[in-house]
């Protein structure tokens, strides 16, 4: 069975920025093994197979190298970009439509997950923690500012025996139109440090909005390739915007 796949620079404009992502449009999809195994293959933070549906809306599946995931933001913009921007996706976290605005940006609408305030765990050892926080799939780690976030070498296996997907670690924006400025580490999904995490700021902006009193805020993931990311509350969504360019195509013959 051959199976082409479009990779997808995501939370950017232009290559080799954001997060990488490869898409794949099937009619139906593979048996779990094999998208698992070329997910595995890839090596990407994710993998997404979009599969036709009887109601015209499309089916969509993440899959990072090591599990498959109930929401994904990049891989879900390149997904709408490869279709041309405007899209409805059913998913594991529901239905995901994406509308494309004329000057090229693509708008996402995402449950919104405003994280609940906990206590900072004993084992959370890093230096200027502010606050904790734990979202649907994420917690998160306030930081004292901007350049702690940036220059952040975590312990993984410390950060990963907190046991959730990913870990957020955010302070306050730090430069000229930047409401917030952040970075994720999810290696208990088998990913050291996620690029640009479209998911990641449902969270973020459910916890930096009553902050900030400002319902549309625009966030810097601070990672080494680096993205921005859009994002606007609406009441229990969060609509995420971004850009996206393709980079290349593969093809898997076994």
């Amino acid at each position: 069975m051959s199976l082409e796949l479009t990779l997808v620079d995501a939370f950017t404009d232009r290559p080799f920025a954001g997060n990488p992502a490869a898409v794949a449009l099937v009619d139906v999809f593979p048996d779990d093994d094999r998208m698992q195994s070329i997910a595995r293959e890839l090596n990407l933070s994710e993998t997404a197979f979009v599969a036709a549906g009887p109601d015209g809306d499309r089916r969509l599946r993440w899959f990072t190298p090591l599990v498959e995931v109930d929401l994904c933001g990049h891989a879900t913009l390149a997904a709408a970009h490869v279709l041309g921007g405007s899209a409805r996706f059913r998913s594991r976290s529901g239905l995901l439509a994406c509308e494309a605005r004329p000057d090229g940006l693509i708008e996402m609408t995402f449950p919104a997950d405003p994280p609940s305030a906990a206590e900072i765990p004993a084992t959370l050892s890093l230096k200027g923690v502010r606050g904790f926080a734990i979202g649907r799939f994420d917690v998160l780690v306030e930081l004292a500012d901007g350049a702690t976030v940036r220059n952040l070498e975590p312990d993984l296996a410390m950060l990963a025996r907190l046991g959730t997907r990913a870990v957020i670690v955010t302070a306050a924006g730090d430069r000229p139109g930047i409401d917030c400025v952040s970075r994720v580490f999810a290696p208990n999904v088998g990913i050291a440090e996620d690029p640009v995490t479209g998911s990641a700021h449902c969270t973020l902006a459910g916890f930096w909005g009553p902050r900030l009193g400002k319902e549309a805020l625009t966030g810097e993931q601070a990672s080494a390739r680096g993205g921005t990311v859009l994002m606007r509350l609406a009441g229990p969504h969060v609509v995420i915007g971004g850009r996206a360019v393709t980079v290349g195509r593969v093809r898997i013959d076994v």
